[in-house]
């Protein structure tokens, strides 16, 4: 209060300041949910074993020469080689691969590996793309298209449509907690006022994770758009305590400063546990296999600590010196206190507190039945953004060179000796895989650019041309009568490796796209079968890489995540509750009845995905993260209601304390819970796919929570308790005020 205008004035000057000199989060995120799974996840030990003929899937890229409907001239070949020499002399390359020329002559490509500290993208990753797409429309001839593709400018240009996609989705959310306050405060400066700190912390917490991220903490793409909605939703939620409680202070008579000084003494210690309670739950995700989580935790755990440091410090300070203004046009008097509407359903729910309990119960119990229909789907890791260059380059490689150009899904085998001892085991395996019944097409080294060799071909052009990789992009004289056989062999090296030793087969999946639910669901069948065609061929290692790999590995580790981390969320929310109400009775139903809160969302959750909207399953995301926000943010307004009825308590029978206190917080608790499923909403509203079922599952937990929780169940049990919900305290013993 004394030092205000410095308070206020220092946090004025530190969002800018670390704006300007820290990264942002959008320039670190790391856009593909696969690059989070552990070294010993089979998908990426598959990738591993590929690396030779696949190059790294988040450090490589491709250079896509063509010439529209024309077989490449010398003069087009010769300015892909200046390309190819000038991108080896851009920062981050650390080295590029002559690749194959399709068998129709038209096309022409170049790989590009990175170094590996642009593997998550970011600033480095974003400026060398840009750099390799500069340098090839400077040197690129008439004619000559080339295109810039692969994993990680896929992974730029996603990054890229990402960040624009947050700012859309900040815009928005300001928007309609404006609106959303301007309706409960009937005033025009304070939802300006109380959305400020939200805002000063979300401009803070940006660049403070994207730079803790030097010190190990992963940052998802996922995290940059939740960031948004937490902090702005939690931020409000917690300005909304702050402010109601010190405008009725003011109607209690209380000069300003005196009101706010109470307020923050009164909610202040509400606040603080309540963001106790979401950054505790928050770190428990350190305890994740998934490294998706433990990026998603710490960081918005920091968010979170911001937004509590500036609700503490800015918020008090800026209010000291608005004072009344704050309530402009209105002017909060002395005597205009009323409990409202929500002391009236408070005082009837404390008349039949077991039909208030059992209908909640009931009610939760029904929605949770929408569990039975549960199926977790498969992800789409980001496909390219539509009319991008890494977009134009993926058409150019499925027209030239088939759809095995695009590695739809991979399977590779280490062999003992090399294949080239006895190359008439390429077509047994490609007829063993075939014969699973798991693919719709298998590719192998025969069919490396479209053009279908004899194995007595490959073997001919091995003795006489030795191994593919060691021959150059344009056919030397003599070498082959026929330059499509030429460019059809130098195109087996991405199927084998120099030693011959490692192949590598491209296929189609017949249970459907890599991206689909089926499709996931069918890979431990389909590594099964992998395996026992790595014995036909006598091989040492084998596996199966891509998405649909890569999607069944995170949804077995994220379902045993569900499992070990469940149980020390509650604990911890337990002892927290346990701390702030002084009670060991109360935490163990506050924390029971969000739990029947979170089966009853998800299993709306279930029923609007796969029961209306026709999905094939939910996102296997979904639950786990539906668990560790609806716990958390659950508790917030538990701690809120709770602490108003413990302290009406100590003077007023028990009824009559609830019943006051529910008058008195409902409007904040209902204010804030719309205000922070209304941020998940819009970001459900503004996304698609993952992000936009984990927003749906967030808003319709804090809206059950909002409106089931705290009106029926909490007043119902506190009643039903009795002087029990504050045992062992001293509120909780025998004849004490806390009767009913």
């Amino acid at each position: 209060m004394r030092h205000r205008w410095a308070v206020v004035s220092l946090w004025v000057v530190i969002a800018p300041t670390l704006s300007l000199l820290l990264p942002t989060v959008g320039s670190v995120a790391n856009n593909n949910n696969t690059a989070f799974l552990p070294a010993s996840a089979p998908s990426v030990r598959a990738q591993t074993l590929a690396a030779p003929l696949l190059g790294l899937a988040q450090a490589s890229g491709v250079l896509v020469a063509t010439s529209y409907r024309q077989p490449l001239t010398a003069a087009d070949q010769a300015a892909v080689d200046r390309i190819e020499r000038a991108v080896r002399n851009v920062d981050s390359v650390v080295g590029t691969s002559d690749g194959p020329v399709s068998a129709d002559g038209e096309a022409r490509t170049v790989t590009i590996q990175f170094a590996s500290s642009t593997g998550g993208g970011g600033a480095r990753a974003a400026a060398a793309v840009h750099a390799i797409r500069t340098l090839a429309a400077q040197l690129s001839p008439p004619g000559l298209q080339v295109f810039l593709s692969g994993s990680l400018p896929e992974l730029v240009d996603q990054q890229q449509a990402g960040s624009r996609t947050a700012l859309h989705i900040e815009l928005l959310t300001v928007v309609f907690i404006l609106l959303l306050l301007l309706v409960a405060f009937r005033s025009t400066l304070a939802p300006l006022i109380t959305l400020a700190p939200a805002g000063l912390a979300l401009a803070v917490a940006g660049p403070v994770i994207a730079e803790s991220t030097k010190i190990g903490v992963q940052i998802s793409s996922l995290l940059e758009l939740l960031l948004t909605a937490l902090v702005l939703g939690a931020g409000t939620d917690y300005g909304l305590f702050l402010i109601f409680r010190y405008r009725e202070n003011l109607q209690r008579g209380l000069e300003p400063r005196g009101a706010i000084v109470s307020a923050v003494d009164r909610v202040g210690e509400s606040v603080t546990f309540s963001a106790a309670t979401v950054i505790a739950a928050l770190l428990t995700l350190l305890l994740a296999s998934f490294g998706l989580y433990r990026g998603v935790g710490p960081g918005l755990a920091i968010g979170i600590a911001i937004v509590l440091l500036v609700e503490l410090t800015f918020f008090p300070a800026l209010l000291a010196i608005l004072g009344r203004s704050v309530f402009w046009p209105a002017h909060p008097r002395p005597g205009q206190l009323r409990p409202g509407r929500w002391g009236a359903i408070a005082a009837r729910v404390c008349e039949r507190p077991v039909v208030a309990v059992l209908s909640g119960t009931f009610l939760f119990g029904a929605l949770a039945c929408g569990l039975a229909g549960y199926a977790p789907s498969g992800f789409n890791p980001g496909a390219a953004i539509p009319g991008s260059d890494s977009a134009q380059g993926l058409v150019a490689l499925q027209r030239h060179f088939g759809q095995s150009a695009l590695g739809v899904t991979d399977v590779v085998f280490r062999l003992r000796k090399s294949i080239w001892e006895e190359p008439a085991m390429l077509s047994v395996g490609q007829e063993a895989l075939e014969s699973t019944g798991q693919f719709s097409s298998v590719d192998d080294a025969l069919d490396a650019s479209g053009v279908h060799l004899r194995i007595s071909t490959l073997e001919r052009l091995y003795r006489s041309l030795g191994p593919p990789q060691l021959l150059p992009v344009a056919e030397p004289p003599g070498a082959t009568r026929d330059v499509f056989l030429y460019n059809a062999y130098r195109s087996s090296a991405g199927f084998i490796t120099a030693d011959g030793r490692t192949i590598l087969y491209k296929t189609s999946l017949k249970a459907g796209s890599p991206g689909t639910t089926a499709a996931l669901q069918a890979i431990p069948s389909i590594r099964a079968s992998v395996a026992g065609v790595g014995r036909v061929l006598g091989a040492s290692q084998s596996g199966v890489a891509g998405q649909a790999a890569g999607a069944a590995d995170v949804a077995s580790l994220s379902g045993r995540d569900v499992v070990h981390i469940a149980p020390v969320v509650l604990i911890v929310l337990a002892l927290i509750l346990a701390v702030v109400l002084r009670s060991l009775v109360a935490p163990v139903y506050l924390v029971l009845s969000v739990a029947l809160s979170y089966m009853a969302s998800l299993g709306l959750a279930v029923v609007i995905f796969v029961a209306v909207g026709h999905e094939l399953g939910v996102n296997f995301t979904l639950p786990f993260f539906m668990f560790v926000f609806i716990m958390a943010l659950g508790e917030d307004y538990n701690i809120l209601v709770m602490s108003r009825i413990r302290e009406e308590a100590v003077r007023l029978p028990l009824r009559r304390a609830v019943s006051v206190a529910m008058g008195m917080t409902g409007t904040t608790v209902t204010s804030a819970g719309l205000v922070l499923a209304g941020t998940f909403g819009v970001l459900a509203v503004g996304t698609s796919g993952q992000v936009r079922q984990i927003a749906t599952g967030l808003a319709l937990g804090v809206l059950l929570d909002t409106f089931i929780v705290r009106t029926l169940l909490v007043p119902s049990t506190v009643v039903l308790l009795g002087r029990w919900n504050w045992w062992p305290s001293k509120l909780g013993r025998a004849g004490s005020s806390s009767r009913p």
